[in-house]
This record gives structure tokens, C-alpha cells and sequence, in this order.
């Protein structure tokens, strides 16, 4: 053994346990980045074709198809892991979780029934920055100048967007808020109760709870899909939803969240290219500009939030 602690054999230079922790560690980022990014390029095909069906059918029956989807996902956990998974020290945080996770995703399909996937995608990348404020205040957590700051940056990015008092202004982008806001309680409960419910206890709760309070208005808007291409894209639908949930899942598992947390952001892109392709939609200038300095501020935010976590972990 050689005195820097590398082990030699046959001539061949060996890394050290903690060289290799490492490298795993950067291998299985990779990994989950990659999961990451084919999560937001399935999840964009689920908005965009909830945006065609939106043309004929309710956004309470395209919103609880998409819950079928995660319903199918929980049901394949449910046998992997047992209903062990319904231990919880939250019940009540978990059923409320579900409940504005379902009032989220209404908010966000009656939004692109009426504005282009890329704007409304755009407008829920505020969530982080809802998340930062709503820490500050409800879970006491503090906040440097810095990302005050990001949080600044990041609102007025969403006001380029919005434009309000402008022509291309529409009314529908604040209801993508407003989901981005009840998304932005949804991380805050998950940051409360994710030191007692592990990741697939809340998703199971979430899924639960959600489906049982969407089926509740499904038979005043249900209407049978006219045709068989309706049938086939709702089926698409949930079953995409699903394999969305199960690659974020997975991307989680296996890499750190601050390696993968920016690739949320990629979904702009597919949903862009979505409403091109399907609706002839084109971003226009302001849009990718409020984008940009969203994105921009998100990213800063995920860094100080890196810069945050390895303080404390280090003890300072």
C-alpha cells in the first residue's frame, strides 16, 4: 500500500473507497439526470395531450384520468412494497396534500384549455420562489439576502410573461399561478412530514386521497369518448402519468436532489416543441426572456439552497 492510501495491483492504479463513493455517486447523478429529463419529456406529453382532449372533455375527466395513472403507479408499489406503505405519522397533512395537489393540476388544465403549453409551463416555474417565501414564514426557515433577492428576480420574470395590462395579457395564466402556488404547499407539507413518511408513503396518500375527491363531481362531467382516438389518448394519457411518477421516483432514489432538481426546468423545451407540433404554437420573445430569468433565479435558488444544506450539515 503506498503512503497517499491508493492501492496497486498489476501495475494498475486502484481509487480509494472514497474516490469510488464518489465516482458512484457521480455515475448514479448522471443516471437519475438522464431519469429526470425522460420524466419532464413524458410529463410534457401528458399536458399536451390534456390540452387536446381539453377541446371536447371537461378538465375535471382529463384530471381524473391523469389520477388513474397515478393510481396504477400505487398499485404496482403497493405489491412491491406492502401496505406498509400506509404507515403515517400525518394522516390529515397527507389527505390535505392530495387534496390541493388535485385542486393544482384542475387549475393547470383549464389554463392551457386556453393559453399555449410553453406560457403556462413557464408560469409554474414560480413555484420554487413560493416555496422560499412560504419557508420563511411558515417553517421559520432562514433566508439570506441572496435568495430574497433570486426571489425578486424570479417574480419579475413572471411578470414578463404575464404582461399584464398588455394585449397578449390573458387571464387564464393566473389560474397556472395560482397551481403553481398550491404546488409550492404541496413541497412545504412534503418538507413537514418528510422527516417521519418516507417519499412513497405521501405519493400513495397523495394518490389516494386525490382520486377519491375527483371521482366525487366525475359523474356530472363525464362524457364517453366519442371516438376511438379518444379512447386510445386517454388511455396514453394515464398511462403516461404513471411512467412519469415511477421515473421521478427513481431519479430520486438514486441521485441527489440538487443534481437533478435543475433538469425540471427541460420541460419547457418538450412542452415548447409540443405546441408547436400539435397546436402550431410559437413562444414569442417576451416569453423565452421571462423564461430565462425565471430559469436563471431557480437555478440560484437550488445553489443557495446546496450552499444551505452543506452549512448545516457541517455544522455551521
Amino acid at each position: 500500500m503506498c503512503e497517499s492510501g491508493e492501492v496497486k495491483s498489476s501495475g494498475v492504479k486502484l481509487f480509494t473507497s472514497s474516490q469510488g463513493m464518489v465516482l458512484a455517486q457521480k455515475i448514479q447523478n448522471m443516471k437519475g439526470a438522464l431519469l429526470m429529463m425522460l420524466a419532464m419529456f413524458v410529463f410534457s406529453a401528458v399536458d399536451a395531450i390534456a390540452k387536446l382532449l381539453t377541446a371536447d372533455y371537461h378538465p375535471v375527466q382529463i384530471v381524473w384520468t391523469r389520477q388513474l395513472g397515478l393510481m396504477m403507479c400505487v398499485c404496482v408499489l403497493l405489491l412491491i412494497k406492502g401496505p406498509m406503505l400506509f404507515q403515517t405519522a400525518h394522516l390529515k397533512l397527507q389527505i390535505f396534500r392530495g387534496v390541493i395537489a388535485i385542486g393544482s393540476a384542475i387549475l393547470f388544465i383549464f389554463s392551457i384549455k386556453f393559453v399555449p403549453l410553453a406560457d403556462a409551463i413557464t408560469i409554474t416555474f414560480i413555484s420554487p420562489f413560493i416555496v422560499t417565501i412560504a419557508g420563511a414564514f411558515i417553517l421559520k426557515e432562514r433566508i439570506g439576502v441572496y435568495r430574497w433577492l433570486a426571489v425578486l428576480v424570479g417574480f419579475v420574470g413572471a411578470l414578463i410573461v404575464l404582461r399584464p395590462g398588455f394585449n397578449s395579457f390573458h387571464p387564464a395564466l393566473l389560474l397556472a399561478g395560482v397551481a403553481a402556488s398550491l404546488f409550492a404547499l404541496r413541497q412545504i407539507i412534503s418538507r413537514h412530514i418528510g422527516a417521519h413518511d418516507s417519499t412513497l408513503t405521501t405519493i400513495l396518500y397523495t394518490a389516494i386521497a386525490g382520486f377519491a375527491l375527483i371521482s366525487i363531481p366525475l359523474p356530472f362531467v363525464f362524457e364517453m369518448p366519442a371516438n376511438t382516438t379518444d379512447l386510445l389518448l386517454m388511455c396514453v394519457l394515464a398511462v403516461l402519468a404513471a411512467c412519469g411518477e415511477i421515473l421521478v421516483i427513481r431519479s430520486l432514489e438514486i441521485a441527489l436532489a440538487v443534481a437533478v432538481a435543475p433538469l425540471h426546468y427541460t420541460i419547457l423545451l418538450w412542452g415548447s416543441l409540443y405546441g408547436y407540433f400539435l397546436f402550431g404554437h410559437i413562444a414569442d420573445f417576451w416569453t423565452w426572456v421571462g423564461a430565462f430569468v425565471i430559469i436563471a433565479s431557480g437555478l440560484f435558488t437550488v445553489y443557495r439552497e446546496w450552499i444551505r444544506n452543506h452549512q448545516l450539515a457541517a455544522g455551521k
